[in-house]
């Protein structure tokens, strides 16, 4: 379980980004909120722990209980939905209660199919592009997918779909098959935007259906896009410099209330107010980076699950901040997601700790060590 690991094979880099990020997100949410930054700085401590702890065990040891962890991860999502132990929040049950103690499995989740797909994918490699692996594999990953959306969680269920399309492509499906699906994907994907326009329809929910019009025809639903249109305005009134952490602005969205959850979904918007394009910029290059060292670390790795575990973090990472950063900017409909290492949230902040942790160590028994 643990190994001999040289000093000086630890990539002091990426815990160098995430740190630096991290404290960033502490001041940004204590600036929101002030009531919630001792959490944030305990939530990073803990998650900093957890981070070392596993960057130290052994990978490939852990690798070799992934149908428990696959199962684990069944259990703390369907726990969520079928059990007295799931709490609502915005009317949505995506928590678990256990002990005192409130958490997000679909966030732990994430991290624990990344470390399920790297050894499965591994133990078939050479069989990666026949219908028996490929049915699997969809339908291994479509059941955690399914009782996510069930919470509802729309926004994880399409970052966690989207991170195993890559994996999968970076375990070797080959370009043919890819080409196939997109060949049938789309037709499909265009029918199924075209039904879910319709009145009546039952594919979505209504309010995810309201959010899209939002996001299409601000002017026509202005109670239902004035949130999104608030975190624009709040990036834009920054300006270069920000108005600085803790700006007394009564026209501000941690002053005024215009913006709901700003110190988790739209932390970007507080963060554009108050920080300015310099600083917006600055948490874009953190994520970057944290994600490339990831990509880094799986170039290097002596195992394709090495490899799957890197980019799948890597991935992950740069997905949601995308999804997070456009949500808050207007590229994308209104969806809850939280800012990688910034936004306020103990689960989010310990998993993605964890997450890095496990590519610390894959990069501890990279191929020139």
């Amino acid at each position: 379980m643990l190994r001999q690991y040289k000093l000086s094979n630890y990539n002091f880099r990426l815990i160098l980004w995430v740190l630096i990020l991290s404290i960033l997100g502490i001041m940004v949410v204590g600036s929101a909120e002030a009531d919630y930054m001792s959490r944030q700085i305990l939530g990073l401590v803990l998650g900093m722990i957890l981070m070392i702890v596993f960057s130290l065990m052994d990978y490939t040891w852990i690798l070799n209980f992934n149908w428990f962890i696959y199962l684990g991860a069944i259990i703390l999502l369907l726990l969520v939905i079928v059990s007295s132990l799931g709490s609502s929040g915005g009317g949505a049950t995506r928590w678990l209660t256990i002990g005192g103690f409130r958490f997000q499995p679909s966030d732990i989740a994430k991290i624990m199919l990344i470390l399920f797909f790297a050894r499965f994918f591994e133990d078939r490699e050479e069989k990666i592009n026949t219908l028996r692996t490929i049915l699997t594999s969809v339908i291994l990953i479509g059941i955690p997918l399914f009782l996510i959306l069930r919470e509802p969680d729309l926004s994880t269920t399409i970052v966690l779909a989207l991170v195993f399309c890559a994996i999968i492509f970076t375990a070797g499906l080959s370009y043919k098959i890819i080409l196939g699906i997109l060949v049938i994907c789309i037709p499909i994907g265009v029918i199924f935007i075209s039904l879910i326009m319709q009145p009546e329809q039952s594919l979505i929910q209504d309010y995810q259906l309201t959010r899209i019009y939002a996001w299409l025809y601000p002017d026509e639903y202005p109670s239902d896009s004035m949130q999104q249109q608030n975190s624009i305005k709040a990036i834009a009134s920054g300006q270069l410099y920000g108005k600085g952490l803790d700006n007394d602005d009564v026209e501000s969205v941690k002053n005024g209330g215009f913006v709901s959850q700003d110190q988790t979904d739209f932390i970007f918007a507080v963060a554009g107010e108050e920080l300015g394009f310099i600083g917006c910029c600055i948490i874009v290059l953190l994520e970057l980076l944290i994600s490339l060292e990831c990509f880094l670390t799986a170039r290097k790795a002596r195992t394709l699950s090495g490899t799957l575990i890197a980019c799948g973090v890597g991935f992950l990472v740069s997905i949601q901040s995308f999804v997070n950063i456009a949500v808050a900017t207007g590229l994308l409909p209104n969806t809850g997601l939280t800012l990688p290492f910034v936004s306020y949230g103990l689960t989010s902040l310990v998993s993605f700790c964890i997450g890095i942790g496990f590519v610390l160590n894959v990069g501890l028994q990279a191929k020139k060590y």
